[in-house]
């Protein structure tokens, strides 16, 4: 019988929203929205605590983030700043172990199932890295604990901000039985919707369904939960991960059949791209669109460039010609809009003379069942 794994998430909390306050004193006590220009078109990277309050969250867009609250201090993000405490953080990580996954510049997995303090109690562990951020930093991080990396994820996220969740297994049930749908990794709006027409609420609502009842529901995103409520997850803590894309999509509550209500959701998407992008100091050559129709047609469109972008304005002007292509052809709804940058680069390796490679421009159909 293997030995039980010591799974921390840790997670910053409001991670640029208090780097900024951080800084700058007369922020603090204040709702500060970092992201784009709400006077143009932009979307939330993370807010504030006081900006929470009024609705305010992440990947909204900065004009609704402005009609929510008025007052709402908007400031563009200083990602060189992020770089910087983030590299901190990770140094503080792997003092403790050599098994950290980071997902992005706020948040990591840690295995410490044998770590290099010897400490046996993962939460002790836990506890230490959180005091340690504080210490060095002069920020607050949450951090679940668990026996794998699902349930550590949802325990980190349950006492918001300068939590301490710990989710041994004997307790792990009838955690996952009271916790939201909602909070579910992989369940979107959309999903949720469709659960909640059903009366599944919780993740003991969850566990009455079949594996095959979920497949059919919700196609492979279906299996997954189906472990997941039962707190199976045996998805190791891997250090090193080789990203081969960066990609958002969303689905749709209703099909919409407006090219330029796709494109400003496309844009939408594009600026997410392009945050993640900046945070992992990455660049791409290629370019996807991809549209579901409502008959559940996928269709994916790339596009290869010769110099490595990263702005969203680049991606949007490549690709609202191709939008406006595919609905001058018929009448259509759209449920699904996705952009993926790939063909990724280093900061660096985008810098040196780029190699030239022809211009591509293509359509991958295929139906879904």
């Amino acid at each position: 019988m293997q030995p039980t794994r010591k799974i921390i998430h840790i997670d910053m909390d409001a991670f640029y929203a208090s780097i900024e306050q951080r800084d700058h004193p007369e922020l603090r006590g204040k709702p500060v929205v970092v992201g784009g220009d709400p006077q143009r078109r932009g979307v939330v990277a993370t807010c504030s605590y006081e900006a929470r309050k009024y609705g305010i969250h992440s990947a909204m867009s900065a004009q609704k983030a402005y009609q929510r609250c008025p007052h709402a201090i908007f400031i563009r993000p200083r990602f060189d700043i992020y770089h910087a405490v983030s590299n901190q953080i990770m140094q503080i990580f792997r003092s403790y172990t050599e098994l950290v996954e980071p997902l992005s510049l706020d948040e990591a997995y840690l295995d410490v199932t044998n770590n290099r303090q010897g400490i046996a109690s993962a939460t002790v562990v836990a506890r230490a890295i959180k005091q340690q951020i504080y210490a060095e930093t002069h920020l607050t991080a949450s951090a679940g604990v668990s026996f794998n990396k699902f349930i550590a994820k949802l325990a980190s996220d349950y006492r918001k901000p300068d939590g301490l969740t710990v989710v041994p297994p004997e307790h792990a049930i009838e955690f996952l039985e009271q916790t939201p749908i909602d909070k579910f990794f992989g369940v979107g709006k959309v999903t949720a919707a469709r659960l909640h027409e059903m009366e599944i609420e919780t993740g003991a609502d969850l566990k009455r369904l079949t594996e095959p009842e979920l497949q059919r529901l919700l196609h492979k995103q279906g299996s997954i939960l189906y472990h997941y409520v039962r707190g199976e997850d045996e998805r190791p803590v891997q250090p090193t991960r080789i990203r081969k894309s960066v990609g958002k999509e969303t689905t749709l509550v209703d099909d919409i059949s407006d090219p330029e209500r796709v494109i400003q959701i496309m844009r939408q998407m594009a600026e997410q791209v392009e945050r993640r992008l900046r945070e992992l100091d990455l660049y791409g050559k290629t370019v996807v669109l991809k549209l579901r129709w409502n008959n559940f047609q996928l269709m994916t469109r790339r596009i290869t460039v010769p110099h490595a972008l990263q702005d969203a304005d680049t991606m949007v002007a490549l690709l609202t010609p191709i939008v406006y292509e595919q609905f001058s052809r018929e009448p259509r709804r759209v449920r699904l809009v996705g952009v993926t940058v790939s063909h990724l680069l280093s900061s660096h390796a985008a810098a040196q003379a780029p190699y030239i490679v022809p211009l591509t421009l293509w359509d991958e159909t295929a139906w879904l069942a």
